[in-house]
């Protein structure tokens, strides 16, 4: 299942990349497309449906990354 989220604190290639390994760590999270252009526009693959508060919490690692998803309507 993919869903669209925006990940706000994206800036450069650095962010995207330590955000999609973050995210990528979690078990149920099969891939993470991140991009400058929209700006911390992101879809993720899960294998399992997540929660956005989950998926803060996955990210509240790096500190400074909040996220938000985006209706897919």
């Amino acid at each position: 299942m993919k869903q669209k989220f925006q990940i706000n604190g994206i800036s450069c290639g650095g962010c995207v990349a330590r955000v999609k390994k973050t995210l990528e760590e979690h078990p149920n999270i099969e891939k993470a497309e991140i991009f400058l252009a929209p700006k911390g526009a992101t879809r993720i693959t899960m294998n399992e449906a997540l929660s956005v508060a989950e998926l803060q919490k996955q990210l509240d690692e790096l500190k400074g990354y909040t996220i938000t998803e985006i209706n897919n309507n």
